[in-house]
């Protein structure tokens, strides 16, 4: 028999004027518990999305069960050594890991990943702690970092963040690429232009949904080049962002780019009330930005009617597999799918293929006495 353990912390939240707050409440005493509740109403003032702001709440609702457990305040981390808090936070994690911060059964436990989010948001409110009561100092394991962003004009911005270095390393995705069958399938099964639009998208840029979900389509859309763009926002309805605080743009094929111009004189009515590209058409929340929620619903839905399984980022990495088979430098494709590292690019290809192998062998070739090494043997 499994006893499921009482928690102390639950989640809650109430709308005023049409805002949705939440908070953490305290189930012994019925009591809010200000200061994460005072963090989560000044990530709602900012204009976090309810989905950020929900996400943040249910992360620090766990540390602080957590910190219940394990019988320790706030303040006490701060007067831990370094490698108290480095042990403090990986313990954390792995916790989390163990699925003890839920009181479900059944359910699988949280990937690396999931892990690493969560602790991404505690640090979060530790920042907030840090900028509110400045004589609690700063967390020890947090480091600065900076790493340089361009915008569009080429200006180059510095940005200085702290950093953890004792995340749990991501699990291999198992993702493989769409194949041009299964994309065109789908698109003449879809029901309306909005999904067909997005899957081409998709596919001709390999643009992350959440980049995608967030474009402007008065800001950004070059309708003269037909190039499409997506730019860091936080502040989106829908919770969708671009990655890395970055800027990037892909241009599109003709035939896609007036696909485009015809999805926007049918749904025009709708469209003219924001100024979101992708929206829900029908329903009580026509003319809302779409969701990711929604947009994997219309994934399964199409997955039923045609048993063919389609994500957006296997159409990512279908778009990552077509210009490497064209001939693409890998650093053009890195660039165009907006990674930092060159070896995300290697692992979305799968590059030790046979392409890479016969080019390392043809260097070897014609390089293999560049180090005098038959002379070294002699």
């Amino acid at each position: 028999m499994v006893v499921e353990t009482v928690r102390q912390y639950t989640v809650e939240n109430l709308t005023d004027n049409g805002i949705k707050y939440f908070f953490i409440r305290d189930c012994e005493t019925l009591k809010m518990v200000l200061l994460p509740t005072k963090y989560l109403k000044h990530k709602t003032v900012m204009n976090c999305s309810p989905n950020t702001v929900k996400r943040s709440a249910f992360a620090i609702c766990y540390y602080f069960e957590y910190l219940a457990e394990m019988k320790l305040k706030i303040s006490q981390i701060y007067d831990m050594s370094y490698s108290k808090q480095s042990e403090h936070f990986v313990e954390f994690m792995h916790w989390v890991k163990m699925g003890r911060h839920r009181n479900e059964n059944g359910r699988k436990n949280p990937k690396n990943g999931t892990c690493n989010a969560y602790l991404n948001e505690v640090f979060g409110f530790y920042r907030y702690i840090e900028a509110e009561y400045e004589e609690l100092g700063s967390l020890k394991v947090l480091l600065y970092s900076q790493f340089v962003v361009r915008n569009e004009s080429n200006t180059k911005s510095m940005y200085r963040t702290k950093s953890f270095h004792g995340y749990m390393n991501p699990e291999e995705r198992n993702v493989r690429a769409a194949t041009r069958e299964e994309i065109i399938t789908v698109l003449q099964s879809c029901t309306n232009c909005r999904d067909q639009l997005l899957i081409l998208i998709l596919a001709e840029t390999g643009f992350r949904i959440g980049e995608v979900l967030g474009i402007d389509y008065t800001k950004d859309i070059d309708y003269q080049n037909r190039k499409v763009r997506v730019r860091f926002r936080e502040d989106n309805e829908n919770g969708a962002r671009a990655k890395n605080f970055e800027f990037r743009e892909s241009i599109v094929s003709n035939d896609t780019f007036e696909f485009l111009m015809y999805y926007l004189a049918e749904n025009r009515k709708l469209l003219q009330y924001q100024t979101y590209l992708f929206i829900n058409i029908s329903g009580k929340t026509a003319g809302h930005a779409w969701k990711a929620d929604s947009v994997y619903d219309m994934f399964g839905r199409m997955e039923k009617k045609t048993g063919i399984k389609l994500t957006p980022h296997m159409l990512r990495r279908y778009f990552a597999m077509e210009r490497w088979n064209a001939g693409w430098p890998l650093e053009m494709i890195s660039q165009a799918l907006g990674h930092r590292h060159l070896e995300t690019t290697t692992k979305y290809l799968s590059i030790m293929d046979d392409k890479l192998t016969e080019a390392s062998k043809e260097f070897f070739e014609k390089h293999s006495d560049d180090y005098g090494i038959k002379q070294l043997l002699r």
